[in-house]
């Protein structure tokens, strides 16, 4: 196979990676504010005086469940414009 074919080839798969790389990212983090949010209600209605503990903490954990999709997302573009598979194929290549 010829450099140019095997390039487009890897760019092609970069491409799937990239979007399941964010798909799953962001259905992750959906699922975990959905858990989140529901066990923030639920101790809310069980013990209302601890609410604002309560809603501090919730605020912290969804906090770090934004960096899931975020830190997906660089990886997703670093993949896409800056392939180091491409490189190493063009290095090798000539």
């Amino acid at each position: 196979m010829e450099n140019a074919a095997l390039i487009a080839e890897v760019m092609k798969f970069t491409v799937i990676a990239a979007g399941l790389l964010i798909g799953l990212g962001a259905l992750g983090t959906a699922i975990g504010f959905a858990i989140l949010g529901g066990k923030f209600l639920e101790g809310s209605a069980r013990q209302p005086e601890l609410t604002p503990m309560l809603q501090t903490k919730m605020f912290i954990v969804a906090g770090l469940l934004d960096a899931v999709p975020i830190i997906g997302v660089a990886i997703a573009l670093l993949l896409i414009f800056a392939n180091p598979f491409v490189s190493a194929l063009q290095a090798v290549g000539g």
